[in-house]
């Protein structure tokens, strides 16, 4: 069963349609740095939601070293976009593991991760 941590910049609709779908989904703690927050996910088996492009850096943070990371780079941030974006990864790929998903406007980029 997928786990979700979600980065404090992504809005509530998002929890509840991943709930709503049969996932775990939890908030991180409000103010921590984005190397803690990599921290909880990775010890948690977290796959890690953001709106935070720092994440794209897969020197600073490995997608080997994740049990996925989806970065949403969408553009207005609506939830609902937001949403759509993260079905269309669900709906496209089983195995989230070891992978740097960036969801953009124009399509969705997959980067693999060497555990």
């Amino acid at each position: 069963m997928l786990k979700f941590l979600l980065d404090e910049n992504v809005p509530r609709k998002v929890k509840e349609f991943l709930e709503s779908m049969g996932y775990v989904a939890e908030y991180s703690t409000k103010g921590l740095k984005n190397s803690e927050l990599a921290s909880i996910a990775i010890s948690g088996k977290y796959v890690l939601v953001t709106r935070d492009s720092d994440f794209t850096n897969t020197i600073l943070y490995p997608p080997g070293q994740f049990h996925g990371i989806i970065v949403l780079r969408v553009h207005p941030p609506r939830a609902e976009k937001l949403i759509e974006g993260i079905a269309k990864v669900l709906a496209m790929i089983k195995d989230l593991d070891d992978k740097l998903i960036i969801v953009r406007d124009e399509g969705i980029e997959i980067i693999e991760g060497k555990t």
